[in-house]
């Protein structure tokens, strides 16, 4: 091995008067070149970016994956450069669970076809969470951290060198405040006497001395403060283009936003949809369940007579008659009947309700409804429960239960 003993040994008195020149300032007993105002607040500006970059990209990868083992399986992953497995989401996990157990209880039960329409929605928040996840890792994600893992270090490899060149330069005035102070005392004190001419000599020769070192002391210092000086213009630059660093985590954070904006605009969607698919097949399941046993203890379905419909704050209006539902069979006459353009509100009994989300309207006898509105709702016979019919100025129509907030 080519061991350079000269260059351990500059390299080891290097790094010794640092960690004097250090020590001195920590104590005290040392003079500091201090930085400007612009650059020291461009260094707190930049400490500032690399705290709160980390922190948000530490929190939002929690957001994306709570599970904390598969962020660390992620991490080693990414560190080993290899692809990360794909993992299942909790959403289509659910709606593996759900389709085997309709297919167990049966796909052609009101249970069973129920656990499939759920299932399927579930399956589709899922994938509609897996695209989420991936577009924010790569849109937001990935910038935040190629910043921390490129550009910080550079700019903090670049600062210790300052760091380094200031300590030098620090130490070179040192020295030669030293040699100025040396050379004055040896100046001040010299011996003219004839009968000690020896002493004189001697002091005339410190005094030579001392001039050469404070000479020295000043060559060294011009050299230190050029290469203080460029290195404080190279970290300028760097601190500088923190700007940058904020236009473009600015622009990454809009991706982010109408990522998440569209995820849970596809979600709201699919919950919305399920929930027409649930409301519009819930009459048909309770009233198929009660034609049911109604053919094995009654007579036939034209004869038998309705069910009676749970008593409700809502007042029910007497004149409507009951046409009996039959499953499979489309009622045009109860349609008709109920045809909410077509009746008119009761005497007296009418609530007032809060529309507590948007709803659009399926066909033209339901009524669009707008969140915070308040409306008249009142019940007609033979209605399914989940349903009123509402009225909007001259505007009417049926309205989902699940979205009003009934007053008193």
């Amino acid at each position: 091995m080519d061991f350079n003993v000269k260059k351990l040994a500059s390299d080891a008195g290097v790094f010794f008067s640092r960690a004097m020149q250090f020590t001195e300032e920590k104590l005290g007993q040392a003079e500091k070149t201090e930085l400007d105002a612009h650059f020291e607040n461009l260094l707190a500006r930049a400490d500032s970016t690399k705290n709160w970059t980390e922190k948000i990209l530490r929190q939002t990868e929690v957001l994306l994956q709570p599970n904390p083992s598969a962020r660390v399986e992620e991490f080693l992953y990414e560190k080993l450069d290899r692809k990360v497995p794909s993992r299942v989401t909790n959403g289509e996990l659910l709606a593996q669970y759900m389709t085997e157990a309709a297919n167990d209880f049966g796909p052609g039960t009101p249970y069973g076809k129920t656990l499939i329409k759920v299932g399927e929605t579930q399956r589709r928040l899922g994938a509609a969470e897996r695209d989420f996840i991936h577009s924010a890792s790569i849109n937001f994600l990935t910038p935040l951290r190629n910043f921390l893992e490129g550009d910080w270090r550079t700019i903090s490899k670049e600062r210790r060198i300052l760091q380094n060149r200031r300590l030098d330069l620090d130490a070179c005035k040192a020295r030669l405040k030293k040699a100025k102070a040396a050379e004055a005392k040896a100046a001040a004190v010299p011996d003219f006497q004839e009968t000690r001419p020896r002493n004189y000599v001697l002091s005339a020769s410190a005094s030579a001395l001392w001039s050469d070192e404070v000479e020295k002391a000043e060559h060294e210092l011009r050299l230190t403060q050029t290469e203080f000086d460029r290195q404080a213009e190279v970290t300028r630059l760097l601190l500088e283009g923190i700007s940058s660093t904020h236009v473009n985590h600015l622009r990454c954070l809009h991706e982010f936003v109408e990522s998440q904006t569209n995820y849970y605009a596809q979600c709201y969607q699919y919950m919305l949809d399920l929930q027409k698919q649930l409301g519009s097949s819930k009459g048909e399941i309770f009233s198929g369940t009660f034609v049911g046993n109604a053919e094995s203890t009654s007579p036939p379905p034209a004869a038998a007579s309705p069910p009676a419909v749970a008593a409700t704050t809502l007042p029910a209006v007497p004149t409507i008659p009951v046409v009996p539902t039959i499953v499979g069979v489309p009622n045009t006459v109860a349609e008709s009947v109920l045809n909410p353009n077509e009746v008119k509100p009761p005497a007296s009994g009418t609530r007032k309700a809060r529309v507590l989300y948007d709803y659009e309207a399926a066909d033209s006898t339901e009524l669009a409804l707008l969140a915070d509105e308040m409306i008249t709702v009142y019940s007609l016979p033979g209605m399914d429960p989940d349903w009123l019919i509402g009225e909007r100025g001259n505007q009417k129509g049926k309205v989902p239960v699940t979205y009003l907030e009934l007053l008193s």
